[in-house]
């Protein structure tokens, strides 16, 4: 008997299904990656900005980020549990809608968004480094920065931040390739130790100026009516803000929920983004009060409250707390940047060229693409609005979650053919046409098409925070349509 050959090379040991010995994920692991997912930058002065500097009801900015996090909640369970049954990673359960073949391109769309923010994401890791740099060398010796050699620019790099530059790219890949054990204790050492930091920051501020704090909250505290019409519009815009900040991890949640063990635990973990959510929250305004009021006391103007941890810092102007935030930052923003990018970005490629790339040669592309990615970033990129290109590629992750979804619950009653999901013969389940699904593409384009006019289309910028959900919501409908006749 002749066997049919395969067409095209779908299997990679490290995205076949997970062994069931190493299914060990536990709620307790899913509240650190939702925990390292809030510790940045960003989000902490969102959080702030929010609660402190607009006008808004405190409890109109806790009820929307709230929903936003069961928002979250339900669309992380949505697309996680698949992958927790079937160990399967986002890619590959995606071959199910779109087609063995179709899958590793459609998901490269989550790539390039992952691969392009890791590069700019480790361009501004670099920046704590080389200023931890600054400071040993201003330690040994504080004229030696003032030497000819260290005031010549290239690309807009000087050579301090250039040796910082290369210093993360390769403090990330010695980190992130050494395998799932490894990175499972890194997300949860990070977590802590990032809540440890804030907790200790927070201590030392509260115990010389617990009062001040106090009646600086109370200040900010306003506990009117929360359902009055005058909200709703607030409580809309910080909902969908707040979702669109995590929008971008949901699509590829099956990476990390496949290792996840059942699932209780799944949802446990999914639930405990809330919990996150609310003590980085409180965390981070009291840390912003507190700062303004040593910053006060020190006779430092500031033109407005300051919810930028690292203005905080620069206007601080003490050399050991410098040194030990920024160490806080750098844990934080390498843990970000290998949930948020890294990771995706490796199955992606794994999945694009199964048969050639493993975990150490993948990572050596991403590291390579963040090269140049962050070395033309200050120069070029950040200057041609490629931010808007990305934005655009992004505009796919809400209908590609929105097809998977459709296929996985409303047509095929989450059951899935593990033998055929991993073969490219012409009988297999999801062959469809040359390894192309051609219904599932014509509902991602039309998603997109809905999802990529919130960006593009000036009159609907309003609608640009829900953009996931709309395309979200569009593709699915329509691929429900197409597929069901």
């Amino acid at each position: 008997m002749i066997q049919e050959k395969e067409n095209f090379p779908l299997t990679n040991w490290e995205i076949v299904s997970v062994n069931p010995v190493d299914k060990n994920w536990i709620w307790k692991d899913l509240f650190c990656f939702w925990g390292v997912s809030v510790q940045t930058i960003i989000f902490f002065s969102l959080i702030a900005s929010f609660y402190l500097l607009y006008d808004i009801n405190i409890l109109i900015v806790l009820a929307g980020s709230v929903i936003a996090a069961f928002l979250v909640y339900i669309f992380s369970n949505l697309i996680g549990k698949p992958s927790q049954k079937y160990g399967l990673p986002f890619p590959v359960i995606l071959r199910t809608s779109i087609g063995g073949n179709g899958s590793r391109y459609v998901a490269l769309l989550r790539g390039i968004v992952g691969i392009f923010m890791f590069g700019v994401q480790t361009f501004f890791i670099s920046k704590s480094i080389g200023y931890l740099i600054r400071v040993v060398i201003f330690i040994i010796d504080n004229n030696l920065l003032d030497q000819n050699t260290f005031l010549i620019f290239f690309m807009g790099i000087n050579i301090i931040d250039g040796i910082a530059f290369l210093i993360t790219l390769l403090i990330q890949y010695f980190l992130f390739s050494r395998g799932k054990y490894f990175l499972k204790s890194f997300i949860n050492f990070s977590a802590y130790f990032v809540y440890f930091g804030l907790i200790l920051f927070l201590i030392i501020i509260l115990s010389e100026n617990f009062n001040e704090i106090s009646n600086l909250l109370k200040s900010y505290s306003n506990m009117e009516n929360i359902i009055a019409k005058k909200n709703i519009f607030p409580l809309i815009t910080i909902v969908g803000t707040m979702f669109s900040y995590f929008s971008i991890m949901i699509v590829n949640y099956g990476d990390y929920s496949r290792y996840v063990k059942n699932d209780k635990e799944l949802n446990l973990g999914n639930l405990s983004l809330i919990l996150n959510l609310i003590i980085f929250s409180f965390l981070s305004v009291l840390i912003v009060l507190g700062a303004d009021i040593i910053l006060s006391k020190k006779m430092i103007q500031a033109e407005q409250l300051l919810t930028n941890p690292t203005d905080i810092i620069g206007k601080m102007n003490n050399t050991f707390l410098t040194i030990v935030a920024l160490l806080f930052i750098l844990f934080a923003s390498l843990s970000t940047n290998l949930i948020a990018n890294y990771i995706p970005s490796q199955n992606v490629l794994l999945n694009l060229i199964p048969k050639n790339l493993s975990l150490k040669s993948s990572g050596l592309v991403i590291i390579l693409i963040g090269f140049f990615i962050g070395i033309f970033w200050l120069p070029v990129l950040s200057k041609v609005g490629i931010l808007s290109l990305v934005d655009t590629f992004g505009a796919f992750l809400g209908p590609i979650f929105g097809i998977m979804i459709s296929e996985h619950y409303l047509i095929k009653n989450k059951n899935l053919i593990i033998k055929d999901i991993f073969s490219s013969k012409k009988n297999s389940a999801y062959y469809y046409t040359n390894g192309w699904h051609y219904k599932g593409l014509y509902s991602l384009i039309i998603g997109f098409i809905f999802s990529a006019s919130t960006i593009w289309n000036p009159q609907l910028n309003f609608l640009h925070s829900f953009s996931w959900m709309i395309g979200a919501f569009v593709s699915c409908i329509t691929y429900y349509l197409l597929v069901s006749k």
